[in-house]
């Protein structure tokens, strides 16, 4: 279930979350045994089996939540970067542990919770024993938005979620029941192409973005803050050179002095950037990169407002 982007709404029938800025993580455990599934679907148990604790709550719960790496107390999407996209070995996860952060649950001992409302799931989430689990959290739950989303501002986080209490949970669609109101722009793009460095044609300089439209893939501009630490590299090094392709998959013409020098590729990578809003042509204002999503689906990369 994901939220829909708007205005921070207000009244009793509404619940308030913080938005943390790391991966959405399903965590099914079944006759003991946990599987953990990024919002694509992929299997990411090894990334983090420091959440092995999840197995402590009980034999048979299915569990929505975010895994989040805190520095100084807020989340870093930069640091969770590196452990979204390989396997550790739980010793060397334990010495910087992620934190799973859950909101939700939509099964327990057997029992489909998905048409419950928001109000029954989360009184059968607090029921939970969770004390003691080093990596797993409930996320809290405040009545006051507006002064959630003041706090979350003051410390420089993401935001805030607004859920209906009456709310039932639609696995896989975007629903007004769930409100995500942010204090920065975010977007997810598909990689289009890539221009190299000037001084070192081996690293990627920029990457030329698409977003999806009625017309197909719309080249949304190109980013280069961001790109150049190793892991970034690296990452994007492999993600790219696995989907090259000879000419640019744009619905639209890439203007010349973005196409100058590219390396094109099948739109196959979703990642996503911070901006400064839309220019009247469509392009992104000033965007920063954060890091590639490999939790989300190209039909993700859709525009937003």
């Amino acid at each position: 279930m994901l939220a829909t982007p708007g205005l921070l709404p207000n009244g009793g029938e509404w619940l308030y979350e913080v938005k943390w800025d790391g991966m959405r993580l399903l965590a099914d455990v079944v006759d003991g045994v946990l599987t953990l599934r990024s919002r694509s679907g992929r299997d990411v148990t090894t990334h983090f089996p420091e959440l092995a604790d999840v197995l402590r709550l009980a034999p048979d719960v299915l569990l929505d939540g975010e895994v989040v790496l805190l520095e100084d107390g807020v989340p870093s999407f930069s640091a969770l970067a590196e452990r979204m996209h390989r396997s550790v070995e739980e010793r060397t996860a334990r010495l910087r542990p992620v934190t799973f952060m859950v909101f939700d649950v939509l099964r327990l001992y057997g029992v489909d919770l998905l048409a419950r409302p928001f109000h029954e799931r989360r009184a059968t989430l607090e029921r939970l024993d969770t004390a003691g689990l080093t990596t797993v959290s409930l996320s809290p739950v405040y009545t006051d938005g507006p002064a959630l989303l003041a706090a979350t501002a003051a410390r420089g986080m993401e935001g805030v979620v607004a859920k209906r209490r009456d709310g039932i949970y639609r696995p896989g669609r975007r629903t007004t029941s769930w409100v995500k109101t942010t204090h920065r722009r975010t977007q997810a793009c598909l990689v289009g192409g890539w221009r190299p460095e000037r001084t070192s044609p081996s690293r990627i300089g920029a990457l030329l973005l698409g977003v999806l439209s009625r017309d197909g893939l719309t080249f949304a501009g190109r980013v280069g803050s961001g790109l150049a630490g190793d892991t970034v590299q690296r990452v994007l090094g492999e993600r790219l050179a696995a989907v090259a392709a000879p000419s640019p998959p744009f619905a639209d013409v890439v203007p010349r002095p973005d196409a100058l020098g590219a390396r094109w590729c099948e739109p196959a990578v979703v990642v996503e950037v911070d901006h400064l809003g839309w220019t009247a042509a469509g392009k992104l204002r000033h965007p920063v990169f954060r890091g590639v999503r490999d939790d989300l689906e190209p039909a993700d990369a859709v525009r937003e407002p």
